[in-house]
């Protein structure tokens, strides 16, 4: 019998999982590359701020990624 306050404070611990693999499109291949280097590049013009030009390359970007994603069986 524990009261409020006591020892564990009845409180559930939640422990993360990660992803299944190969749910997130990554770019292995570097296929995207050239987009990617794009958007850094805007970003640092850009003074890390996320300007609407550096946004369009991010869409890209990952549009990019989306279009040559293959799901692992």
């Amino acid at each position: 019998m524990s009261s409020f306050g006591g020892p564990g404070g009845g409180q559930k611990v939640f422990k993360p999982t990660p992803p299944e693999r190969g749910s997130f499109p990554l770019d292995h291949d570097g296929e995207c590359k050239a987009v990617m280097t794009s958007y850094l590049r805007c970003l640092r013009s850009h003074r890390g701020m996320n300007d609407p030009e550096c946004r369009g390359l991010s869409k890209s970007y990952l549009q990019c990624r989306m279009e040559r994603y293959v799901p692992m069986p």
